[in-house]
């Protein structure tokens, strides 16, 4: 968002979107810091609540408030047993971290980010046996083509203690070779390159 026009600007009534990025580590999967907002003239047609639909791996259906204002829905005083979820921690870490920034330093780590990610993109992509299935422009993920299954690489690397990234096998058969890889600003030069050489050691096997 800091390298691009809002999305008010361009049009957009409601707009969602996730700040966990903004300094909260994540424990174990979580917590996450989801923000949703509207233009002025809808805030009073807000829901308090929404629910999202799922299935368990039976099938069966299951139901979870996905948009809730705490998990009790009581007052914090009046609850008699564990609140898992602080939203008001998380919003305030993330406030924080934006706070520190300010605009300049924002706009600093998604001008890292975007630097970074076309750098490792292009030469993942000069390596033997990978290209980019995609062409549209991306920010701090990408999707590359890998020459041997891409589960067999995120394995292999986990062994020596390297994230590859994450393999689309595990949701869609049809893309076993196919690899989404985040760069961030905390991502160093010298960890970049070191992914490099270990991805262009299976390219070599083929």
């Amino acid at each position: 968002m800091a390298l691009v026009k809002s999305p008010g600007s361009q049009g957009a009534d409601i707009v969602f979107g996730e700040g966990q990025s903004f300094g909260i580590p994540l424990s174990y999967g979580g917590p996450y810091l989801g923000f949703f907002a509207v233009r002025d003239e809808y805030r009073r047609h807000m829901p308090g609540r929404i629910v999202g639909r799922a299935r368990d791996v039976k099938g069966n259906a299951g139901y979870v408030l996905t948009l809730s204002t705490r998990e009790q829905h009581i007052r914090r005083e009046k609850a008699t047993s564990n609140i898992c979820t602080n939203e008001g921690l998380c919003a305030l870490m993330a406030s924080i971290y934006l706070s520190t920034l300010g605009k300049r330093g924002l706009r600093r780590v998604a001008e890292l980010n975007l630097q970074k990610a076309a750098w490792l993109r292009e030469r993942i992509k000069a390596l033997p046996g990978y290209g980019l299935p995609f062409s549209a422009p991306c920010f701090n993920e990408f999707v590359v083509r890998t020459p041997v299954p891409a589960d067999t690489i995120v394995r292999r690397l986990l062994e020596r203690n390297i994230l590859a990234g994450l393999p689309l096998g595990r949701y869609d058969s049809h893309r076993t070779h196919e690899l989404l890889v985040c760069v961030t600003e905390q991502n160093r030069r010298e960890e970049m390159e070191s992914l490099l050489q270990q991805l262009e050691s299976f390219g070599e096997k083929t």
